[in-house]
């Protein structure tokens, strides 16, 4: 609809430059036709105040060569002299419009067609003192000719904003589908969210409800404990996660420190504060490759390879492996569960989990990769992922150089 509605606005804007173009040349020409007359009417005024009419007569200074043709008619219309045709072979030009007028009111012009479409012929009539008329004539371009003339340059002008048009279209539809995008986005997000909220909310309630209306021994009391603690730790989880991601949506402000940082220094860091969580888990951390140098935010950064690291342990099995590389890019590597193909492709979106209960068991939020996708971006990195399900997964992030 919104394409349709744009495109109905090429015929608007071509009939408006041709509109543009049509008025700007009539405006043109009546000033042309102006400026012509002007010129017509100070040679005859000139040509009354030298009194040369009859030295023109008789010298003919003036030939059928010359721009200007000059005709000098008596009081009964006869031709006295006509540059072109001497003293004969002129009918009685009385009757001439030009002629009729100047006789009438002291001056008089007219515009008759040439022999061809592209000429036309300007007549100034003017009555001297002694009841004669003297008339300049000029050749001159007719309209049509301006308007040829200016064919070129209005296509021209056409097609140069048309395809200015055209982009403006396209830049125009491609913000409002991405506005679209993010408003459907958002209002998944918030169901999501809503959604994710609603579960552990409902336990803890359920679980102190019981522990409130005294319906719980002491050993189920401390159960019940237990998992009002759990469900508030994946709250809380969720909660970070949640604003993590709402801070990432809008990174036009200037809340981001970028600084030179060794990834390797990081990804270091990074191993020694999971290693307690791996220890659980029964899977194994091992680092190795070289300083890589690089401008990023440190505490972006950090939480890109926590997410990593973090999946890589969770979706792995009892005796697994990760393997964090460092050399020229970040390379984390697991030989766990692997992800089925047909879930590659969605894994980096926001609450999608492969294995849902795997995921609630585990606590995860279901946002690690989303946020992990958003910092790649922030930082102009690119990221991708290979997977084999039961052999494991490989996830590169590249930084730019």
């Amino acid at each position: 609809m919104i394409r349709k509605h744009n495109l109905n606005f090429i015929p608007v804007i071509m009939v408006s430059i041709f509109l543009t173009v049509f008025l700007t040349t009539i405006v043109s020409y009546q000033i042309f036709k102006k400026e012509i007359f002007s010129d017509l009417s100070s040679v005859a005024e000139n040509l009354e105040k030298l009194n040369i009419l009859e030295g023109l007569r008789t010298e003919g200074i003036l030939s059928p060569g010359d721009a200007l043709r000059l005709t000098w008619v008596s009081e009964d219309g006869s031709v006295l002299y006509d540059s072109y045709a001497g003293e004969t072979g002129l009918d009685n030009h009385g009757d001439r419009p030009e002629i009729i007028q100047a006789f009438r009111e002291g001056e008089g012009s007219c515009i008759r067609k040439s022999q061809t479409m592209e000429q036309s012929i300007f007549f100034y009539a003017k009555r001297t003192d002694d009841g004669k008329v003297i008339r300049i004539a000029k050749e001159a371009g007719s309209i049509w000719k301006v308007y040829r003339s200016t064919l070129p340059v209005t296509l021209l002008t056409a097609l140069v904003l048309t395809a200015v048009l055209m982009y403006c279209i396209g830049r125009i539809r491609l913000q409002h589908e991405k506005t679209l995008q993010n408003a459907r986005l958002r209002q998944e997000f918030a169901a999501n969210v809503s959604h994710e909220l609603k579960t552990p909310l409902t336990s803890i309630s359920g679980y102190a409800e019981l522990i409130a209306n005294g319906m719980a021994s002491k050993k189920e009391g401390r159960h019940f404990a237990g998992q009002i603690y759990e469900n508030a730790q994946r709250l809380l989880s969720l909660i970070n996660d949640t604003l993590q991601l709402s801070e990432l949506d809008d990174p036009s402000e200037e809340k981001f420190t970028f600084e030179t940082l060794d990834l390797y220094e990081l990804a270091a860091g990074c191993m020694d504060m999971m290693k307690p969580v791996a220890d659980r888990h029964r899977v194994s951390l091992s680092l190795k490759g070289s300083p890589l140098f690089i401008q990023a935010d440190r505490g972006l950064l950090e939480e890109l390879l926590y997410n990593l690291c973090d999946n890589a342990i969770r979706y792995n099995k009892e005796g697994g492996h990760v393997w964090i590389t460092v050399s020229g890019q970040l390379i984390v590597q697991d030989d766990g569960i692997g992800i089925p193909v047909k879930h590659q492709k969605n894994v980096f979106q926001r609450f999608y989990r492969v294995d849902k209960s795997r995921s609630r068991k585990t606590g995860g939020t279901g946002l690690g990769l989303a946020i992990v996708k958003h910092i790649a971006e922030v930082h102009n990195a690119s990221i991708s992922l290979e997977s084999d399900e039961g052999i494991g997964t490989v996830i590169c992030v590249s930084f730019p150089k």
